[in-house]
């Protein structure tokens, strides 16, 4: 491995070690405002371009008749199945995704303790006091849908005063979309300012076994003018909040995998979050949108899994929470995720497909890294000439510069060309990493043999302990590509000095420990790359360029 190309595998190293800083700079966080005790069971009323001020100990139940009971239904499509409770007028108490798995253990749930009091409604009198619509509602004759195949509709109303609340949940076959209608009408006389708030508590549960990778994705977002705004995190059991004032498209909560959203027909009139750590449940998120009682009777919630094409279709910029990226990376990394599901669609092994996906690559780089190569040769070839010119002028630079210039000249060398073609493949390298490391498609996708599962570690062996750097277990793709990293160095046309030597066992050795954590599908296809370079190597590359001795001067 010659220095272009370690100097290559730093800059990706340094990019994959700083990818969680920048995305802390590319959603950065507004400005927090007082720290407030949260109960992750209380939703308190939004400030949002109102003069009244938030009081979060002074949250307030509307007197309701203390004898409506809590009733339950379940629902069933061919993505889901969930229970629904007349609690908060349709809060969903159970949602278990059918198409992705827990690692043996039936389908993934997004219905924690933590987040059962979702979908809350909550306003603030006229006499200045917070109302939370919380506990039973009446059922208007809902009954248990089972397995539905068109749209169904579960009603729900509460008395405020001498008035209805009405709320009703539709949800629907084949998406994982859930309109929300509510209608304050009668009961507007009691709402300051006609605004009410709905709101998601709570967050959504840890999915993942590699508990620290799922919770580096964590997080809350309110979307305002096509910029993310999420909050910091504060210390556990106190949470910050952050009131975001102007017209809101949606808020959002995710983790690595999936996402809770809460989307408006028309944009809202502000949205907040807030969120803490729990040392049980890692990060605990809260968010709400501050709606009109006339104009925003309707809203969804996008309840699933972060499935780009099925989040770009609500066409909300929903997507741009998902990780693919600097901007000029981005088009990069949305190419290789759509070609990688494209090839899904004829080819059902996602394994087969990164390793045709490797081929494809390696073709469409092939003439790069020819001329990489070449370069490399060519320098290599007048390397006892420039040896030699050091020797010639090494009390004089000025001369040695302008020697070797001429040699450089002469005999066709570029002493960049070396590792331009390598900078050239830098995007498509960080792409996918991006994608490898984050997409949905592959996660819980096998291989064979020993490789269950693309977006996790192939480790066949867990250790009592962590080791910094590799990690708690080992893993067996890593270790065949720092084996085919070492068999390139092997391969070298003429040997490295002793200090570029030992830099290259160093960074085969480190790149071995880094990408022990990293998904068995990105380590499958940088193997499989680096196995096709060695082919490359050894059959298609020219021979070496034979140089004639120096001159003397």
């Amino acid at each position: 491995m010659d220095k272009k190309t370690l100097f290559a595998f730093l800059i990706i190293a340094v990019i994959i070690l700083l990818t969680p800083a920048y995305y802390n700079i590319l959603y950065p966080p507004v400005e927090p405002g007082d720290i407030d005790s949260l109960s992750v069971t209380t939703q308190e009323d939004i400030d949002v371009q109102t003069s009244y001020k938030i009081d979060s100990e002074k949250v307030v139940t509307q007197i309701v008749d203390q004898q409506i009971k809590e009733e339950t239904f379940s629902i069933e499509t061919n993505l889901y199945s969930a229970v629904i409770s007349s609690v908060n007028g349709g809060s969903i108490q159970s949602f278990i995704l059918k198409n992705y798995l827990y690692l043996n253990n039936g389908g993934v749930q997004l219905i924690s303790d933590l987040n059962k009091q979702n979908l809350l409604l909550s306003f603030r009198s006229v006499e200045g006091e917070p109302v939370v619509l919380s506990g039973p509602w009446l059922s208007i004759n809902n009954r248990s849908a089972g397995y539905i195949n068109s749209e169904h509709i579960f009603h729900f109303k509460k008395a405020v005063g001498n008035a209805w609340i009405y709320k009703s949940l539709t949800f629907y076959p084949d998406n994982y979309t859930i309109n929300i209608e509510t209608d304050f009408t009668a009961a507007e006389p009691y709402i300051s300012q006609g605004i009410y708030n709905l709101s998601w508590s709570g967050g959504l549960p840890i999915t993942e076994k590699n508990l620290s990778d799922d919770l580096t994705y964590f997080n809350a977002y309110v979307y305002q003018g096509g910029e993310l705004h999420s909050p910091k995190l504060a210390d556990k059991k106190v949470s910050k909040e952050d009131n975001i004032k102007g017209e809101t498209a949606w808020v959002a909560i995710r983790t690595k995998y999936f996402v809770s959203s809460i989307i408006p027909d028309t944009p809202g009139f502000g949205g907040k979050t807030s969120g803490y750590e729990n040392v049980e449940s890692g990060k605990v998120y809260s968010v709400a949108l501050a709606l009109s009682v006339q104009q925003h009777k309707n809203s969804r919630l996008y309840l699933g899994p972060l499935e780009y094409s099925r989040i770009k279709s609500l066409d909300v910029d929903l997507e741009s929470i998902m990780n693919f990226g600097w901007s000029f990376i981005r088009p990069i990394a949305k190419g290789v995720h759509y070609l990688l599901i494209k090839m899904n669609t004829y080819i059902p092994n996602y394994g087969v497909v990164l390793i045709l996906f490797s081929i494809i690559i390696k073709i469409l780089v092939y003439p790069l890294t020819k001329k990489s190569y070449e370069s490399t040769q060519k320098m290599q070839a007048v390397q006892p000439q420039l040896n030699a010119l050091k020797e010639k002028y090494k009390n004089d630079q000025k001369k040695m510069s302008q020697a070797q210039m001429a040699l450089f000249k002469e005999h066709g060398v570029n002493p960049l060309g070396g590792c331009f073609p390598i900078l050239l493949q830098m995007p498509l390298l960080i792409a996918l990493f991006q994608v490898f490391r984050s997409t949905i498609e592959l996660r819980g996708a096998p291989f064979v043999l020993w490789i269950q599962d693309l977006s996790s570690p192939d480790a066949i062996i867990d250790l009592p302990f962590s080791i910094p750097i590799y990690g708690g277990h080992i893993a067996v793709l890593p270790i065949l590509m720092g084996l085919t990293m070492f068999l390139q160095q092997r391969m070298m046309p003429t040997q490295a000095s002793g200090q570029q030597k030992y830099m290259s066992y160093f960074m085969t050795i480190f790149f071995t420990l880094l990408f022990n954590n990293f998904p068995s599908g990105l380590n499958l296809y940088y193997t499989l790359f680096n196995v096709l370079t060695i082919l490359q190597q050894k059959f298609l590359s020219p021979a070496p360029v034979i140089s004639s001795p120096v001159k003397g001067k």
